[in-house]
C-alpha cells in the first residue's frame, strides 16, 4: 500500500503553485519531448501508424509515435495538434503515464481530480464556477513551469513508501514475463507498470540501505505489495527473515541507456577448491550499496586494497551462516584477496562506480 507522509507533502507543497502561469506556453510536441527526455527512456521501433500531423521523420515523430503506440499518448484522435500550447491537464496526464505509476487505463481525464490529490497536486486544482467540483484550470503552460512540475512530481514519488517482497529460489531459473530466465542472485526486481530494463534504485525505509535493480518480471500479484526484489537484491538492504519491507523507489531510467549505473553485475563466485561465494563478488557495483558474501564453506577475506593504493588487513573469518559486509563509498578500484581454509589464496578486482 502505498504511503507518503504528511510530513513529506508539505515538504513537496511549499513549491510555488503551477496557476500562476506565464504567456509563453510550450507546444504539445516541444512539451511532451521535454517530459519524454526526463525520463531517460530509449525508443524502440513499432508498427504504430504515426498521427497524421507528426510523421515518423519529423522532430520527434519516433518518441511521439512510440507512445502513441504505448498508450502513453491518446490515439483517438488522428492529429495530435503538435504546434497547439500543452495545457497543464494535458501536462499532468503525460508526466504520470511516461512514470508509469499506474495501469494506463487508470490514468485518464476522468480521473484527474483524484490523481492530482494522490501524486501531490491537489493546490493546483480549482473550483468551477457555481460549483463544488474542483478541476485543472484550462491553462497552458511554458517550458520553465513544465520542468517544475517535473521535478515535483519526481521529488513526491521519491518519497513515497511501497510494501517490497522477497522471490527467490522456487521461482529461480524460471521464465519471467519478459522471456529471460530468472536469477535469484542477479540484481533484478518485478514490478506491474515499470518498463522492462528500467533501473530503480530501492532503498529500506527502516535502515537506509539501498541497492540498484532492473525490472526484468511482472508482479507481484499481492494486493498491497508494489515490488518483488530477486534474493541477491532483497539480502542487500536487508535480512532474508524479514521477508518484506517497506521502501522507497527512484526511477534511474533504461539500463541500455543509464551510464554504467546499475544493471545486472557479472559475479565471480568460485574462491577455491569448492568454495563459492553467495552471491559472489560483483564485477561492478554503486558507490554506497553494501557488499554481502556469503558461504557454505568457511572463508576469510584477507585483505582490501582501495582505489588510493592503501591495503588494509582484514583477516575476516567468515562461518556458514554468517556473512561478510562493506560499502564502498569512494569510486574506483577495489582488490579483495580471498582465502580458504587449505590456505590458498585469490584475489579479485570489484569495480566501484558513482551514479549519484
Amino acid at each position: 500500500m502505498r504511503r507518503v507522509f504528511i510530513a513529506s507533502l508539505a515538504v513537496l507543497l511549499y513549491l510555488e503553485p503551477v496557476a500562476a502561469l506565464s504567456p509563453d506556453t510550450i507546444s504539445r510536441r516541444d512539451g511532451f519531448l521535454l517530459i519524454w527526455k526526463s525520463i531517460q527512456r530509449p525508443v524502440d521501433d513499432v508498427r504504430e501508424k504515426p498521427f497524421s500531423d507528426v510523421p515518423l521523420e519529423s522532430s520527434g515523430g519516433r518518441e511521439i509515435t512510440y507512445a502513441k503506440a504505448r498508450g502513453i499518448l491518446d490515439d483517438e484522435n488522428p492529429m495530435f495538434r503538435p504546434d497547439d500550447s500543452l495545457m497543464l491537464s494535458e501536462a499532468f496526464l503525460m508526466m504520470l503515464r511516461t512514470r508509469n505509476v499506474a495501469e494506463i487505463d487508470e490514468l485518464t481525464e476522468r480521473h484527474l481530480h483524484d490523481l492530482a490529490i494522490r501524486y501531490g497536486f491537489p493546490d493546483v486544482l480549482v473550483r468551477e464556477s457555481n460549483s463544488s467540483i474542483r478541476t485543472f484550470p484550462m491553462k497552458a503552460v511554458s517550458g520553465g513551469e513544465l520542468q517544475k512540475l517535473i521535478a515535483r512530481l519526481d521529488a513526491f514519488l521519491a518519497l513515497e513508501e511501497h510494501e517490497v517482497s522477497l522471490y527467490s529460489e522456487k521461482f529461480h531459473g524460471k521464465g519471467t514475463a519478459f522471456g529471460e530466465s530468472f536469477d535469484m542472485h542477479a540484481m533484478t526486481a518485478a514490478h506491474r507498470t515499470f518498463p522492462h530494463k528500467t533501473l530503480v534504485r530501492v532503498t529500506n525505509v527502516a535502515n537506509g540501505k539501498s541497492v540498484i535493480v532492473r525490472i526484468n518480471d511482472r508482479g507481484p500479484y499481492v494486493a498491497g505489495r508494489d515490488m518483488d526484489l530477486s534474493l541477491g537484491a532483497f539480502t542487500t538492504i536487508a535480512e532474508r527473515s524479514k521477508g518484506k519491507i517497506q521502501a522507497t523507489f527512484e526511477r534511474l531510467g533504461d539500463a541500455r541507456i543509464v551510464n554504467g549505473c546499475g544493471g545486472d553485475p557479472v559475479y565471480r563466485r568460485k574462491i577455491g577448491s569448492g568454495v563459492y561465494l553467495e552471491p559472489g563478488l560483483p564485477a561492478k557495483i554503486v558507490a554506497g550499496t553494501e557488499l554481502t558474501l556469503r558461504s557454505e564453506q568457511r572463508f576469510q577475506v584477507k585483505s582490501l586494497r582501495l582505489p588510493d593504493g592503501s591495503i588494509k588487513a582484514l583477516r575476516t573469518r567468515v562461518s556458514p551462516g554468517d556473512a561478510f559486509r562493506f560499502t564502498p563509498e569512494k569510486s574506483g578500484d577495489y582488490w579483495f584477496t580471498f582465502r580458504t581454509l587449505d590456505a590458498r589464496t585469490k584475489t579479485l578486482l570489484m569495480r566501484v562506480i558513482d551514479c549519484r
